[in-house]
């Protein structure tokens, strides 16, 4: 299994050392013909209307539309997460829409106002998972066929709808591997669709 790691911005090498540590091969993503031989994609925080516009310069908007919605598995952390929203509020940035979604920028405030916090995720374990918000977003709707999993407070942080997940924080940066290992475990091996 290779997994794709869109590589235009962010925090891609953390990524892609954490899914060492899982077991699987990396490759970062920055032309269309890098997503030939995937099997499935992480798409890192960083700035979301940055990474959109950059989708569409390199040519990567159309393809990875086409692939998710053909059911290639992917996770987006952060900007990622607001990446995969069919809608995020007050902008008309490009998005991927691969989950049905509604997500809310910067939702947490600015940077100076990043935080760590324990959540809980049932789906990996009784033990909290210490996630790392940075300018965070959340996740202001999600439709029928998106399962939450994790939320803080009342604002729902973790989800997924099929082999897309979706996370508002970084855990990339934590050195807890439970998250990508449900990725890798749930969502590329399970046989469904984003839109299932």
């Amino acid at each position: 299994m290779k997994v794709g790691v869109l590589a235009l911005q962010g925090a891609f090498r953390e990524h892609q050392k954490v899914l060492a540590a899982c077991g699987a091969e990396s490759v970062q993503v920055r032309k269309p013909e890098q997503l030939e031989d995937i099997s499935a994609l992480v798409i890192p925080g960083g700035e979301s209307t940055t990474i959109g516009k950059l989708l569409l310069e390199f040519n990567l908007f159309e393809p990875l539309v086409k692939l998710g919605q053909g059911g290639l598995p992917v996770f987006g952390t952060c900007a990622g997460m607001i990446l995969l929203a069919r809608e995020i509020a007050g902008s008309g940035q490009p998005r991927l829409g691969l989950m049905d979604i509604s997500v809310e920028r910067n939702a947490f405030g600015r940077q100076v106002e990043s935080f760590e916090a324990d959540l809980d995720i049932p789906v990996l374990g009784e033990e909290p998972f210490r996630a790392v918000f940075i300018r965070a977003p959340y996740i202001i709707e999600a439709g029928g066929g998106v399962e939450v999993l994790a939320r803080f407070g009342e604002k729902i942080v973790m989800a997924r709808q099929g082999r897309c997940l979706a996370a508002a924080f970084h855990p990339e940066l934590t050195g807890d591997l439970r998250i990508h290992r449900y990725f890798l475990e749930k969502c590329v091996r399970a046989g469904q669709n984003c839109k299932g």
